[in-house]
């Protein structure tokens, strides 16, 4: 199977990001975008962009992915944001909260910036 996740690394940095497309509907897709998350967070990473410009759907084992990375982030002193949320992402990140949990950005550049300008 075609991978549908690029991934760009800042080493600089130390950001990674992640850019799946299309729909995440708690098949392959979803456990691919689940292995390239544990994957960075194995080898150490602290700051991911999820770059949700190409998804057009996600589901709730979809989100669960997203729900429980940001967890293993955030016990490791991490952080993972998210940017280029198409109006229904957007909403249904409102809807269920996430907006709450997920800093949300309107383009990678700005999500970048974010990390710089929240340093502890």
């Amino acid at each position: 199977m075609a991978s549908k996740i690029k991934t760009t690394e800042i080493k600089e940095a130390g950001i990674v990001i992640i850019e799946p497309k299309g729909n995440f509907i708690g098949g392959d897709e979803t456990d691919e975008l689940r292995d390239t998350i544990k994957k960075y967070a194995d080898e150490g990473n602290k700051k991911l962009i999820i770059d949700l410009g190409d998804v057009i759907y996600l589901n709730s084992t979809a989100l669960g992915v997203l729900i429980s990375a940001h967890a293993n982030y955030a016990k490791r002193e991490g952080k993972i944001v998210l940017c280029q949320l198409s109006k229904n992402l957007e909403n249904l990140f409102v809807i269920t909260k996430l907006s709450l949990i997920f800093d949300a950005y309107s383009n990678q550049d700005e999500a970048v910036r974010s990390f710089s300008q929240n340093k502890n």
